[in-house]
């Protein structure tokens, strides 16, 4: 099944999903099970026809959105030509229901449909499929949980869901990053001058650049002069909503009135800066968990995680171009919002000046507070988990091991775990962790009360603490979700037993 979307009504779903796995719709009286389908949509980026995958629910557009209290009750069926699994960013199903191929359910192959029915973690999350290469085909949706309190406040709610594209197959995609040839070349061109470790959120970036030897008061002294590596691929367009800055979308907003972004980065390979301009923000969520609000009008996120942020709309009409920088580069995308009547601003896809690299010092996740953080309690397991791996050969690992060859990391259920991730590469690596959420409490060794999230990001020569309390005894995976990063072995599982 082939379906040509109207990328203008993207952000216009809000019907609730949900399904049952396994489970007869018969004998009990129950709301009915929506529909997800796997399926090709045809898009406009940049003038040209691209042909990709994508999540489409029962009114014909991308994505799920769930009230308070609503079961995730859904039934996906798969019209792709090609077998998939859906996993569920940021929900905590059954393990069976958990969408990662043969662990344990097997692929969804075409034309079949499989039930899911389980209670939805509140927040705004996502769904992709778990085949690599189907994901950079933007097999991916939004997956929005509204908490009551979103339905009583005052304010528009507006979804940006993230994405890079290749008009190239992405097996040729992986073929060229493993290969090393893009990378070469623009890292020649892009080299940047040396980074300030001080300056935080303005610090300069490029292709690659030099990591000094003090990240947030911990001494390296094997970084002087090391190169830090920020993009490997140059993909053919960054998009929102599914599109680019030559057409973006413009979203209608209230004069003075507040919205809340729910900004989701479904790039396979690309770390972003959501930049609000002229219009002040405040970060009150990330990976769907509140935090204390902190205020500012430049926040990034890396593949995989999520931002909520309040912006209040000057009084006066006017149109706001909302963007999405690419970190170490000068590409941008983004959306617009705009009052009735209001001249909407003809912005380029380029920028006079890189973007900085994301988070070198950590100094944003060190600034983030849960609302509401885990019960204090003594770690009945502490285990270390190397990152490791470099752009040549292109091998990326775990505990210096590949998927195949993997060593879990084990826990019982009802553990208090503290996973340390010690990323000894120069890449950073945004680890994600299926079945649970954890919190941040520490950060080179520096112990705090940081955020809850299920995607926690590394940058070089770093160390990232979190906390959690083992759930299901199952196989969960654990792995980078920079999507070549994976595909070449960066995965491992977080194995719990009763």
């Amino acid at each position: 099944m082939t379906c040509t979307l109207d990328r203008r009504g993207f952000l216009t779903a809000s019907a609730a999903m949900a399904a049952a796995f396994a489970v007869p719709r018969t004998g009990f009286a129950q709301p009915a099970a929506l529909a997800l389908q796997a399926t090709t949509r045809t898009l406009d980026i940049d003038g040209r026809a691209a042909t990709v995958f994508g999540l489409i629910n029962g009114n014909g557009t991308p994505g799920l959105t769930l009230d308070p209290g609503q079961r995730f009750l859904l039934d996906l069926t798969n019209d792709l030509a090609e077998p998939t699994i859906i996993h569920w960013h940021g929900q905590i199903p059954p393990n069976a229901q958990d969408g990662v191929p043969d662990m344990p359910m097997p692929l969804l192959q075409p034309r079949e449909t499989r039930a899911y029915d389980f209670e939805a973690a509140a927040g705004t999350h996502w769904m992709h499929s778990h085949v690599p290469i189907q994901e950079m085909q933007l097999l991916a949706a939004p997956l929005i949980v509204r908490r009551p309190e979103d339905l009583r406040a005052d304010r528009q709610e507006v979804t940006m869901f993230l994405h890079d594209f290749s008009f190239r197959p992405p097996e040729e995609v992986l073929d060229e990053i493993r290969s090393g040839k893009g990378h070469d070349e623009a890292a020649e061109a892009e080299m940047s001058q040396p980074a300030d470790p001080h300056a935080g959120h303005d610090m300069g970036g490029g292709m690659a650049m030099n990591v000094m030897s003090e990240m947030s008061g911990m001494s390296m002294p094997g970084m002087t002069g090391m190169q830090m590596d920020l993009n490997d691929f140059d993909f053919d367009a960054y998009l929102v909503n599914d599109r680019t800055l030559s057409d973006p979308e413009v979203v209608r907003v209230e004069k003075g009135g507040r919205v809340l972004l729910r900004v989701i980065n479904g790039a396979a390979a690309t770390v972003f800066w959501l930049d609000s301009g002229e219009v002040p923000g405040r970060l009150v969520a990330v990976d769907g968990q509140p935090v204390q609000p902190l205020p500012g009008t430049r926040f990034g996120l890396a593949m995989g995680q999520r931002l909520d942020i309040e912006l209040d709309l000057p009084t006066g009409g006017g149109a706001w171009p909302i963007l999405a920088l690419r970190e170490g580069a000068q590409e941008r995308t983004g959306l617009i919002l705009a009052t009735a009547g209001a001249k909407v601003p003809v912005m380029l896809g380029m920028a006079d000046e890189a973007a900085p690299a994301f988070d070198i010092d950590l100094a944003q996740e060190a600034a983030l507070r849960a609302v509401a953080p885990l019960t204090e309690r003594v770690a009945d397991a502490s285990p270390m988990v190397m990152l490791g791996g470099q752009m040549q050969p292109y091998r990326w690992t775990i505990n210096d091991r590949v998927f195949e060859d993997r060593i879990p990391v084990t826990a019982k259920t009802g553990q208090r775990v503290e996973i340390m991730f010690h990323n000894m590469s120069m890449m950073g690596h945004p680890m994600h962790l299926h079945g649970h959420h954890f919190q941040v409490v520490a950060i080179n060794g520096r112990r705090f009360s940081g955020a809850l999230r299920d995607t926690v990001y590394v940058p070089p020569m770093s160390m990232v603490t979190v906390a959690l309390d083992a759930g299901e005894a199952a196989e969960w995976m654990l792995h980078c979700h920079h999507m070549p990063h994976l595909a070449s072995g960066m995965m491992t599982t977080f194995a719990v037993s009763a």
